[in-house]
């Protein structure tokens, strides 16, 4: 008798255990079916005023890493969501906070209030209008975008030959500092990037990768959905400029960079023209011919009249790539 109390004691407390940890923010996931509830409340809301005007909604967690808690940051965007409209600029900062099965939010000033329950997003505005958001889970126009005829195959999934120190993870490339065995002057790329889901960094330290054009220029990649955008925020050429629009997705949405680049002209040892780039994050344009007057980006390899491979950085982010092609030429 007392073995099978035992057993049940140890049973019961494992299982307590077991709820208790579910409940937990993850440290790192690159897997949504293994991010954890707080993973399905964080995202993007879109919808209408009582007045029919859009607006649009940021969520994103912030795990407390002494509490084992997520609370969240919440940025209500007139206009609705970014590159739709949305304006950062006019945006009204807000935090939530888990209310048994529901989210509770309210502005600093208590202006702003709403709730979060099974996907939707209900409140009022400082002015008393009711609204309701729905949260999106949005894709990019050149999500799956298939290479032409002629391009150069750098990762379709099948094996990670074209690269040197490349690792694949279920069937997709893992940024660890790993280069294309072909270089390239001017050329158009696609790539498309998914971020891990680490709720309880900050900054720098939340999904940090980066795309090395002719390992040369850095194009940031960072979990930096719900910020304003900076330059080395995601879609910053790193250090240098800053991107018109921050276009970043949530963690472990697919996500796209298409890149337009021109290399430098050189006559001989001496440089006669910069390079020039093109960049759109998700479809839309956020660095529209930018000279690249510079030089490359710190630790990036100097510049020269010879091709350059792309690099994916690791960083130690975890970040996930695939359908990487190249097309040659101007």
């Amino acid at each position: 008798m007392k073995k099978l109390f035992a057993g049940l004691f140890i049973l019961i407390m494992t299982s307590a255990w077991a709820l208790q940890a579910a409940d937990e923010p993850v440290n790192v996931a690159i897997d949504p079916e293994k991010a954890g509830a707080d993973y399905k409340i964080q995202g993007e809301y879109v919808g209408e005023t009582a007045e029919k005007a859009k607006l649009g909604a940021e969520v994103i967690t912030r795990a407390d890493k002494k509490t084992k808690e997520a609370t969240y940051v919440v940025n209500f965007l007139p206009g609705g969501l970014r590159g739709e409209g949305g304006d950062y600029a006019k945006h009204a900062p807000a935090a939530g906070k888990a209310d048994g099965s529901k989210v509770a939010i309210a502005s600093k000033d208590g202006k702003w209030t709403a709730t979060i329950e099974s996907g939707k997003m209900t409140g009022k505005t400082p002015e008393g209008q009711a609204f309701t958001l729905n949260r999106v889970v949005r894709k990019s126009k050149t999500e799956g975008q298939k290479p032409p005829e002629g391009a150069v195959i750098l990762f379709d999934g099948k094996n990670n030959d074209e690269w040197k120190g490349g690792k694949m993870v279920d069937g997709n490339l893992e940024g660890t500092d790993c280069r294309s065995k072909k270089g390239f002057k001017d050329h158009k790329a696609h790539l498309e990037f998914r971020l891990s889901y680490m709720p309880y960094e900050t900054g720098q330290g939340r999904s940090n990768s980066g795309v090395y054009v002719q390992d040369r220029w850095e194009v940031q990649v960072l979990d930096s959905f719900g910020l304003k955008g900076e330059n080395n925020e995601c879609g910053g050429i790193y250090s240098q400029f800053k991107q018109s629009v921050n276009m970043c997705y949530p963690p472990l949405q697919w996500q796209t960079y298409d890149i337009e680049f021109k290399a430098a002209k050189f006559d001989g040892d001496k440089k006669t023209s910069d390079a020039v780039i093109s960049v759109w994050h998700n479809g839309v344009l956020i660095h529209d011919k930018v000279v690249l007057s510079k030089g490359p980006t710190g630790g990036g390899q100097k510049e020269t009249d010879t091709p350059g491979p792309y690099q994916l950085q690791g960083h130690g982010g975890r970040v996930q790539y695939r359908n990487i092609w190249v097309v040659e030429g101007k």
